[in-house]
């Protein structure tokens, strides 16, 4: 697509619109701390689809097909990989102990930071990208070399206490053991000090910048304008709070999903390293591909259950306080 969308009303609006759901979220609809139940993530996970989807016929609408399909395309990759991330979620949550009602808070919050992480990374990537095409190359090369790690290795494991962000956290940060409620900081004689949720919610923040990492660039092998990849990153971000409470009891199902995602992966970053001077493949065909490798290493999930289960619910928690 050569004419960019994202006009400064468009941009202004998406933003306005985005802050002010989450207003609601956190100051009406959930200003009580509670757990949140199967049936009430049900509902509000697809109260976020519908949403995005939504957003999705308007761009079709306004804009045209190439624009609506871009963003579908993002949407479903940026939505794969948030499901995958629900993994690292659970272990997170599980080593420190998050109690349930305080797990949504800590989501809230590490949205508010993934919208101006992921805003200024995919500003400076398109940015780059238009002064140095060059670098798509790169970006491809870069996709690639992950899909094949992801393809290649065993069932990782992920261990929080080695995080170095922690690290940090632990060193420089005066902390309490125990939580305080929903609180992040508190006052204990004289002194401001943070709670184990304010280190929760730093090391949530940290995953999300190896997140975009790998996500926004690949976005950026299916669209270059700069509001569509925002977009499509931010409305799948939005749903992930109420996606992980949906979906964290029975994620170790969707073992085989991660082969999907690496497909995907490589699929995009041949797309790109080959742009331009081999072939460049039609945006319905790259949708039909993203869709059809992600929806078949879902069915093989189901078909070929894992051996045992490999996660808890977001409740659990077993690896004690940090």
């Amino acid at each position: 697509m050569d004419a960019l969308i994202g006009t400064p009303a468009l941009w202004i609006g998406f933003t306005v619109g985005v802050l002010a759901l989450l207003a609601l979220d956190l100051g009406v609809i959930n200003r009580r701390t509670h757990a949140i139940g199967a049936r009430e993530a049900f509902g509000w996970s697809c109260f976020w689809i519908g949403l995005a989807l939504g957003f999705n016929l308007f761009l079709y609408i306004r804009f045209g097909k190439q624009a609506g399909l871009e963003f579908l395309t993002g949407y479903l990759i940026e939505e794969a990989l948030s499901v995958d991330n629900l993994f690292v979620f659970v272990v997170i949550f599980g080593y420190f102990s998050v109690p349930a009602q305080f797990q949504h808070r800590v989501l809230f919050w590490g949205i508010l930071g993934a919208l101006v992480m992921r805003a200024v990374f995919i500003l400076a990537g398109t940015a780059l990208l238009h002064q140095f095409h060059w670098l798509i190359y790169v970006f491809g090369g870069f996709l690639i070399l992950t899909a094949i790690k992801i393809l290649s290795q065993g069932e990782s494991k992920m261990d929080p206490g080695r995080n170095p962000i922690l690290r940090l956290f632990r060193r420089f940060v005066p902390m309490t053991d125990a939580y305080h409620g929903a609180h992040f900081f508190i006052r204990e004689g004289g002194r401001r000090l943070a709670t184990p949720m304010l280190a929760v919610l730093a090391v949530v923040e940290g995953t999300d910048v190896v997140f975009a990492i790998d996500s926004i660039p690949a976005v950026l092998g299916v669209t270059r304008d700069p509001f569509i990849v925002y977009s499509s990153n931010i409305c799948a971000v939005l749903g992930l709070r109420t996606l992980y409470f949906l979906l964290a009891s029975v994620i170790h199902k969707f073992h085989l999903l991660k082969y999907g995602l690496g497909l995907v992966l490589a699929f995009v970053g041949v797309k790109m390293v080959c742009s331009g001077w081999l072939f460049d493949v039609p945006i319905a065909v790259s949708l039909g591909v993203v869709g059809g490798l992600l929806g078949l290493s879902v069915v093989a999930s189901l078909a070929f259950p894992p051996s045992r289960p490999a996660g808890k619910g977001p409740a659990g928690g077993s690896s004690g306080t940090p």
